[in-house]
């Protein structure tokens, strides 16, 4: 395109471009059509009102969904940046390297095809990764590994595809200081989940309490994108893919253990619990103890580290609702007497503690503390045993046994029974929880900075519930089956083996009837959590 004006006009035309980005891109810049070729780059409503957004405020988030060429306007404003400021350092950065070096390579294609009177500098550094001008601006691309810009002064820095650069977090601290001189930063990305940075940041800037101004960009933001296009594009998207391309989902998007309809489910039944007590007020009731109900509480030990927390639940067996729950940082005394007194509260119930290395400090505080429904399993099998039989067992262990073997498990024991409507939940922690608890390489755990204790425990709740405490009930059912049967007989039973003494003593049938009755009231104590008859 050639551009015929004499030196008053380029004057004027050069300070038009100076002054207003919207101006210079919608004039000036060119970019490359996978069909059309070289075109003049024409922003949309949505795309010129990003350009401004980027000269006004320092800091810019921007959710987006794909294709909507956010990056190219990005490329738009780097190029404007450079050409009409002295001395300007550019940072790009990204999960990976050739994604930064694309960003790069789009600055570098506009600035060579600006008209002959705007070519007011040379690049005199030029590769794949960097260049810089004569004025003194630079560019620089690079991935989130290392220590990418810490070193510099940042006049810019633009993070691409935010939500997918693992530990931003801690990358962010170390440059944040770089752009202390007044330094700008756009970040823009497809949501990837909830809990990481970019969902952190661009939440947090849309209540007003940190310096980034917002953004959202769904795939409607685009004037030729109308139903018709929508479904025909989604035809063969999953759910997830849909949420995280197009439609600027947080909650959806992202690869969470638990399916994110079944976490908005529980979100609807969160409620404030009717009681906020304890020392640190932290132990939440949502119903007291009852008569005729058997619970079960579930208890997970901090490390002792202080990065994560001592929590238990405790859930009434037959509805399986969490009814009281606990998260806090007590020492280990203090957290056993927690567990005596909340156990004791809810009729004796069984008492099940991660085993951990703090946790059998608590274990054995609780042992002392003779309280008398403790949960313990066989070695090497995870079978559970009742506190009574372990005593006269030499390979039982106290508490249950959290391992490279049962994590597995008791997780997808765990989703199982929120995926079946199995479990009630009422607290917000827990369903926190669930929002950032992700697979990672395949291993089901919190995202990096945050917690899944509650998760744990809760997740060995319905393990021993499914497994050790039916087994169990339905050993107990046929005990009691068998003594009720004897109950009701006329037979006279005796155990004395003839020609021993006493062999023919009379048996008092009304005497063997009683001892039954105490034999069965004795297993129904010894498994009050289980049977109710």
């Amino acid at each position: 395109m050639g551009y015929q004006l004499t030196k008053k006009e380029i004057y004027k035309e050069v300070i038009k471009c100076g002054k207003d980005p919207v101006y210079f891109v919608n004039n000036y810049a060119r970019i490359s059509h996978p069909q059309r070729g070289l075109i003049p780059f024409k922003t949309y409503d949505f795309q010129a009102e990003l350009l401004n957004d980027f000269n006004n405020y320092r800091f810019n988030i921007i959710l987006k969904a794909r294709q909507l060429g956010i990056s190219t306007i990005s490329a738009g404003y780097i190029v404007w940046l450079m050409l009409f400021h002295r001395d300007k350092n550019v940072l790009v950065i990204a999960t990976k390297f050739g994604t930064a070096s694309n960003l790069v390579k789009k600055v570098k294609h506009i600035l060579k095809n600006v008209p002959d009177f705007l070519q007011i500098t040379d690049i005199t550094i030029d590769n794949r990764s960097s260049f810089e001008l004569s004025n003194g601006s630079q560019i620089k691309a690079s991935s989130t590994s290392g220590d990418a810009g810490r070193s510099e002064a940042l006049s810019l820095l633009v993070i691409d595809e935010a939500a997918h650069v693992e530990g931003l977090g801690e990358l962010w601290t170390g440059l944040y200081p770089t752009l202390s001189t007044g330094g700008r930063c756009i970040a823009l990305s497809t949501p990837n989940g909830v809990g990481n940075w970019f969902h952190k940041t661009y939440t947090e800037s849309e209540q007003g309490v940190n310096d980034f101004n917002p953004t959202q960009l769904m795939w409607d933001a685009h004037p030729d994108r109308d139903r018709e296009w929508f479904e025909k594009e989604t035809r063969n998207m999953s759910r997830r893919q849909i949420a995280q391309e197009l439609e600027c989902n947080f909650n959806t998007s992202g690869e969470t253990v638990i399916h994110p309809d079944d976490i908005k489910r529980i979100f609807e039944t969160v409620r404030e619990p009717r009681h906020r007590t304890g020392f640190d007020r932290n132990y939440w009731i949502w119903e007291e103890g009852q008569e005729n109900c058997s619970y079960l509480l579930v208890a997970d030990v901090a490390r002792g580290d202080g990065k994560d927390y001592s929590v238990f639940h405790i859930i009434k067996l037959e509805t399986m609702e969490v009814v009281a729950e606990y998260q806090g940082k007590p020492t280990p005394d203090l957290y056993a007497n927690m567990l005596y007194s909340a156990g004791k509260e809810y009729d004796d119930c069984l008492v099940v503690v991660e085993n951990n290395s703090v946790g059998f400090a608590v274990l054995n505080k609780l042992i002392d503390l003779e309280y008398p429904n403790i949960y313990y399993s066989v070695k090497s099998t995870h079978e559970y045993v009742s506190q009574l039989e372990a005593e006269g067992m030499s390979n039982s262990v106290a508490g249950f046994t959290t391992s490279q073997k049962t994590r597995p498990l008791i997780v997808a024991k765990l989703e199982e029974f929120i995926r079946n409507k199995l479990i009630t939940l009422y607290s917000s922690r827990t369903a926190n929880e669930l929002k950032t608890f992700v697979w990672n390489n395949g291993r089901p755990q919190a995202m990096r900075s945050y917690n899944d204790d509650l998760i744990m425990a809760l997740a060995i709740a319905c393990w021993v519930r499914d497994t050790a405490l039916e087994e169990n009930q339905r050993e107990v059912q046929y005990r009691k089956a068998f003594l009720d049967s004897m109950i009701v007989s006329n037979t006279k039973f005796s155990t004395a083996i003839p020609g021993m003494q006493g062999y023919n003593r009379k048996i008092d049938h009304e005497s063997d009837l009683n001892n039954s009755n105490n034999q069965s009231q004795q297993v129904d104590k010894q498994f009050v959590w289980l049977y109710k008859g």
